[in-house]
């Protein structure tokens, strides 16, 4: 056999890995056609059905904003009695994570289950001394999908969830990251906004069972009894469920959720999310939304306030395609909004870790909320409303006008907004 059918060969085999690798976690795109007349607000039962989860009534929710979350979450962590789960993606060395690893340790130290799930590609920053003084007071530290040849196909598929289950009984749950720049209060453009929920009632068994989902795909090891799964008295008026599972071959719960509610809207649909990148479905249900009436608004960073303006960048190729559906974007240059929240209606909202873009939406293991609380979904439109008032609207006639280089820049950096 001559060298160049051994070439040929070799690159026919390289192709056909490469597709097995990329076909290792695809999943169906759901069809965003609903026929539905019914508000938002009687549809709890459906949207957890369709997301594989249950409408648990009887919650309270507490919103925590950008640096004061983490005030309440240590506290909290010094307060823990029988256990403590604290799941992240992005922990890097610093004084807040010096911080939060001191508390953990403490309760470890003082006879608790401390159980911590990192993922290995944000976590890599930990440094060995966290990693040392964690795993020397006795917390159990486990890192996700870590490099080996067994997570091969993978390795694309990271744990970007952010909650903390405490006792059983109360959970975290959100955008907050375990890194310097989260502290503070969105001040300048070293500190950054997020949202994050805390959670009392019925609900924080689902976010438990988030939790004990990667945790037993990693370790084998299954929790039961009272200090995990403690019986949970009703704590609000807050319907809540999670939506976090991936079945194989259909759409994850999150893009379901996300999607399915854009159809349902009737007045208001207000999105908060740091990286937009929505596929052509999602675009379209936008633009059904506005034309029965529905006033259609996005808040993200720009390119100069993000942590990752490459991701901005690809957004842009769909700008001129959402103005014309009358979407109204807001891009905010001072600072990244990490927050990763959408309103319907004034009356339900979604929020949790997942981003609006097929990274979050196809291959991140993610969690987020659909809450039905009026409450928070006012809270949730005033903090938009804050940060929009600083932001500059896109206009359509600007926008087509921007010079070319740019516009071949944006659909250059989409093809690969998958990956970003």
């Amino acid at each position: 056999m001559d060298a160049a059918l051994w070439t040929a060969l070799a690159l026919a085999l390289t192709a056909l890995l490469a597709i097995a690798l990329w076909s290792v976690r695809r999943h169906r795109n759901p069809a965003l056609s609903i026929e539905c007349d019914a508000p938002i607000a009687e549809l709890m039962p459906s949207l957890a059905g369709l997301t594989l989860g249950t409408a648990m009534p009887g919650n309270r929710v507490q919103l925590l904003e950008n640096g004061r979350f983490y005030d309440v979450l240590i506290e909290r962590i010094d307060a823990a009695r029988h256990t403590v789960h604290f799941e992240t993606y992005l922990w890097e060395h610093g004084r807040l994570a010096q911080r939060l690893a001191a508390a953990l340790a403490e309760r470890a130290r003082a006879g608790l289950k401390v159980r911590l799930l990192l993922d290995a590609q944000g976590g890599k920053k930990i440094g060995p001394d966290v990693t040392r003084q964690l795993r020397q007071a006795g917390c159990r530290l486990v890192f996700f999908h870590k490099w080996s040849l067994r997570n091969l196909g993978v390795l694309n598929d990271r744990d970007h969830r952010k909650l903390c289950v405490i006792d059983g009984r109360e959970a975290f749950v959100g955008g907050h990251c375990i890194k310097d720049h989260w502290l503070g209060d969105a001040e300048d453009g070293e500190h950054y906004a997020d949202l994050s929920v805390h959670l009392h009632g019925p609900v924080v068994h689902s976010v438990q069972a988030a939790f004990s989902e990667n945790w037993a795909g990693i370790t084998g090891e299954l929790f039961v009894g009272d200090d995990v799964f403690p019986h949970l008295e009703p704590a609000g008026d807050a319907v809540i469920h999670a939506a976090f599972l991936k079945p194989e071959r259909s759409a994850p719960a999150v893009k379901i959720l996300h999607h399915t509610a854009l159809c349902l809207a009737r007045e208001r649909i207000w999105i908060q999310n740091p990286y937009f990148i929505p596929e052509p479905e999602a675009i379209d249900a936008m633009g059904e939304a506005v034309r029965r009436g529905v006033d259609v608004r996005v808040l993200m960073p720009s390119a100069s306030g993000s942590d990752n303006p490459i991701v901005q960048h690809a957004g842009h190729r769909n700008f001129e395609k959402l103005l014309r559906c009358g979407v109204r974007l807001f891009e905010y240059p001072h600072t990244l909004l990490h927050q990763k929240v959408m309103t319907i209606d004034g009356r339900w909202s979604a929020i949790g870790s997942s981003n609006f873009d097929d990274r979050s939406f196809e291959t991140n293991d993610e969690i987020t909320l659909g809450v039905l609380d009026p409450a928070l979904a006012r809270r949730l439109d005033a903090v938009f409303e804050r940060y929009a008032r600083r932001a500059d609207e896109v206009d359509l006639e600007r926008w087509r006008r921007r010079p070319r280089w740019r516009k071949a820049r944006d659909q250059l950096v989409y093809l690969i907004n998958e990956v970003l």
